[in-house]
């Protein structure tokens, strides 16, 4: 049989690169695709091919976004620690292997333009794969067109651009400046997401930004997030996994060095475990070794993820100049809030009018439940109505705002309140005192309330708190009813942040004179309750504002509004004034043959008095 010769086919170039085409790339984790392919521009702080052992924290967020489990990544950063770097290896990982719809959006479209001409066009020229894959020609300033897919960049401000074309890659950059919700429209971080809907299944999302405040985008998808993870690191001296914390960066005090030495040059960190040194030098050991670790866990199959970490870690910043910072800026409110937030990763937060349950437990006094102390001028009450029961406070009064707390507890009926409003309460001299009024919170059950008022009137007031802040602390209106009998009856509209400006303030002083006191034996559950509160700033409508909010999403406040009910019930009845008593009989005095010197006010006494408009 007569064996014929094979030839090899000839495969043309351009049949080559249309059989690369088809056949299947290995898909990289964004941080083994970013040392393959990424090059960092001369502008950068190390410049040059990207190197994950510079910035080892930022492997796993990275290869997070390559977890087909997860849809949502969540991280929270500093300034200088890479994290926008890291969202650009993410961006050109999906290019490159994952081509689909993504969207980019910035905190506004000038800073969308300034992005791609001082980041994203030099990343995509310098790097092959992704200089292959893009069509420039076609390409728009805020829509770059590449082999199967487009990039739309957006700007936070225009909400218009948020809510239309599909996006599975949806990436929300210093979400925490982003403008806030309108009237019209929903807030930009929500209309965004809403474009990821039809990619339900696969979709990735992911957000980061330096935090501002607790109420901030950041540190509430942080919260929301099923499983939040901060880095540890290995201390070099005894081994343990550690987190870098402010708290242990240590340096002498103003006192400890001579006049005009560098005192951040001389700063240290301290092992929490062992208490050993660790310096700067350290750092480039620590950080290779060091993991991301659980510290809050919801769900054993998370969909989102969330990362912390503060400058401490970042290779690029030393102790010394962390430390620099902070003493430039702990004596300026902007500059540490700045401080707090930019170098730390943590929320602003006004803790000069934070209380806690331990304070209200060191302002009790040697005086039983039920009996007024000597002092006393007025006596006031606070009832919160709920749905089950009632709670309510009786507050004794003195010169200058002197208070305590002389009862408190839960009614169950409207009767068991007017059984305790009407309780005499007896002084050490043995006179008795009844309660002089007290406001009833008619935000609930409004009518049950106006009824009892309208039949305790010589003692009980409605009250309900002013949805906006009041010229003074309270403000006298009228029920306004019709074919109610309790039309035209007085109530009480109530500034309730003043007055915990007021009680926290007093609050915070040692016992006596001007202070805010409770009864010996005051319970723990009152003191958690009167504390439930602190006041912190907000951002709304591009405004920084102070309010007062709970600590925890279900913390009781009951009896803090009983408080605040009670003060307005004093304020009512000229608590201010009651020193001014004692001031119109000293002349009486004067007129006695062989007078008797009058009593000197005691420094605090003498303070409060001639600065009491300061409440």
């Amino acid at each position: 049989m007569k064996k014929y010769a094979v030839k090899p086919y000839a495969v043309t170039p351009w049949v080559k690169k249309a059989l690369a085409t088809l056949r299947p790339r290995e898909r990289l984790p964004v941080s083994k695709w970013a040392e393959k392919y990424r090059i960092l521009p001369d502008t950068n702080a190390i410049p040059g091919p990207w190197r994950n052992r510079i910035t080892p924290y930022l492997v796993e967020i990275m290869d997070t976004f390559s977890d087909d489990s997860v849809e949502r990544i969540v991280f929270v950063k500093p300034t200088q620690v890479g994290g926008t770097s890291a969202m650009e290896n993410m961006l050109g990982a999906v290019i490159d292997q994952d081509p689909g719809p993504t969207m980019i959006v910035y905190p506004s479209d000038k800073l969308a333009e300034r992005t791609v001409e001082a980041k994203l066009d030099p990343m995509i020229r310098q790097c092959k794969p992704l200089a292959e894959k893009w069509r420039e020609n076609e390409s728009q300033k805020l829509q770059l067109k590449f082999q199967g897919m487009t990039v739309y960049l957006n700007g936070a401000n225009s909400p218009a651009d948020l809510a239309s074309t599909p996006i599975k890659n949806l990436f929300l950059d210093e979400v925490d400046k982003y403008p806030g919700a309108s009237k019209k429209e929903a807030d930009p971080v929500s209309l965004a997401i809403e474009r990821t809907k039809t990619y339900k299944t696969n979709r990735k999302i992911y957000i980061t930004s330096t935090p501002t405040l607790k109420s901030g985008h950041i540190w509430k998808a942080k919260e929301d997030a099923d499983v939040e993870k901060h880095y540890f690191v290995p201390c070099p001296h005894c081994g343990e996994f550690i987190e870098l914390v402010w708290a242990q960066v240590k340096f002498p005090g103003k006192d400890e060095v001579p006049e005009g030495a560098d005192r951040a040059a001389m700063a240290t960190y301290a092992c929490q475990a062992c208490g050993a040194v660790i310096t700067d030098r350290d750092k480039a050991n620590m950080l290779p070794a060091g993991r991301w670790q659980i510290v809050r866990q919801k769900s054993q199959n998370p969909k989102s993820v969330a990362f912390w970490i503060n400058t401490l870690y970042s290779p690029f910043t030393t102790f010394q100049e962390i430390v620099a910072e902070f003493l430039k800026s702990k004596d300026d409110p902007d500059l540490l809030h700045n401080f707090i937030n930019s170098w730390l990763a943590e929320p602003w937060e006004d803790t000069k009018l934070k209380t806690n349950a331990e304070m209200v437990m060191e302002r009790q006094t040697e005086i039983p439940e039920w009996i007024l102390p000597e002092w006393t001028k007025l006596v006031t009450g606070g009832v919160d109505v709920q749905e089950n029961c009632l709670y309510w406070t009786i507050r004794a009064w003195g010169n200058h705002m002197t208070s305590q707390n002389v009862a408190h507890g839960q009614a169950l009926s409207m009767g068991e309140v007017v059984r305790i409003m009407n309780r005499e309460l007896p002084l050490p001299s043995g006179e008795k005192l009844l309660v002089d009024l007290a406001l009833i919170d008619s935000g609930d059950q409004t009518d049950e309330v106006y009824n009892f008022c309208l039949a305790n009137s010589e003692w009980a007031l409605p009250c309900k708190g002013s949805s906006t802040a009041l010229q003074g602390h309270y403000r006298l209106s009228t029920v306004d009813k019709a074919g109610s009998s309790a039309n035209g009856m007085t109530l009480v509209l109530v500034d309730g942040g003043k007055y915990k400006d007021m009680i926290a303030a007093r609050m915070r002083r040692p016992n006596g004179t001007g202070s805010w006191m409770v009864y010996q034996g005051c319970d723990l559950d009152y003191a958690e309750q009167v504390t439930a509160e602190h006041k912190i700033t907000e951002r709304a409508g591009g405004k920084e504002t102070l309010k007062w909010v709970k600590k925890t999403t279900h913390a009781d406040n009951h009896y803090l509004d009983c408080e605040v009910y009670a003060a307005a019930a004093a304020d009512i009845r000229g608590v201010r004034s009651l020193f001014l008593e004692e001031q119109t009989e000293e002349p009486e005095q004067k007129k006695q043959p062989q007078p008797k010197p009058a009593q000197q006010p005691t420094p605090e006494e003498g303070w409060i008095r001639d600065n009491e408009s300061w409440i």
